[in-house]
């Protein structure tokens, strides 16, 4: 019968990969306490970091129906949990790990799909989410509807279609210092077709009282 206290951790890592858009796992042997609480306010709210036993792992990850690959599942182990940007954690982790060389980015997943260590990092050279669809809004011609979809967008998806923008951005700079969308010109309304209807204020003091037909009337606006 499996101990309550590893039942429990099961049960959390279960969770944890359920509600995640992803993770990375990584290698922290060698790494401070210090130096984990420091990693773990780096991420912010784009991931949490849990140290978990890789038999434990595996079992949980079985049970919330996500593949991971034996050889991820060596040394000791601790996992970023994505919840948030995966962009902005992958930078987190990569930027932490090349001050603090202990730790060692072994692969992960993200929206279903296996990354391996060199994946991780080249998601991490990318501008966020945030960022890319700033710039299109204010240098690109992209209609509304079309920056709402990247939004929505499964993050993988998501991060592919911002490599690619960024790369050819980088070809072609000029996409991005075409300046903001000019609104488009308002038509002027058409001038009143008939003069006859004249306003109280317009009418003489000593003028009879004209009773406007329905075709003379406005509506303020």
């Amino acid at each position: 019968m499996a101990r309550p206290d590893k039942t429990a951790a099961v049960a959390a890592l279960a969770e944890s990969f359920r509600e995640s858009n992803g993770a990375v796992l990584t290698e922290y042997r060698g790494l401070t306490v210090k130096q984990l609480q420091e990693l773990r306010q780096n991420l912010g709210e784009n991931a949490s970091y849990a140290v978990a036993k890789n038999t434990l792992t595996k079992i949980a990850a079985k049970d919330a129906g996500v593949e991971i690959e034996d050889s991820l599942l060596t040394g000791p182990t601790a996992i970023a949990f994505i919840k948030g940007d995966p962009v902005l954690a992958a930078k987190s982790l990569r930027d932490f790990a090349k001050v603090n060389t202990p730790l060692i980015i072994k692969g992960g997943f993200l929206d279903g799909k296996t990354l391996t260590a060199d994946e991780i990092k080249k998601l991490a050279d990318l501008e966020s989410r945030e960022v890319l669809l700033a710039r299109l809004a204010g240098g690109m011609k992209a209609s509304i509807t079309s920056a709402a979809s990247l939004f929505n967008a499964p993050l993988m998806q998501a991060a592919r279609v911002l490599g690619a923008l960024q790369a050819k951005a980088e070809s072609d700079p000029s996409i991005l210092a075409a300046g903001p969308v000019p609104a488009a010109p308002v038509e002027e309304a058409p001038a009143a077709e008939s003069t006859d209807a004249v306003t109280e204020a317009e009418a003489p003091a000593d003028a009879a009282p004209v009773e406007a037909s329905a075709d003379a009337e406005t509506t303020e606006g």
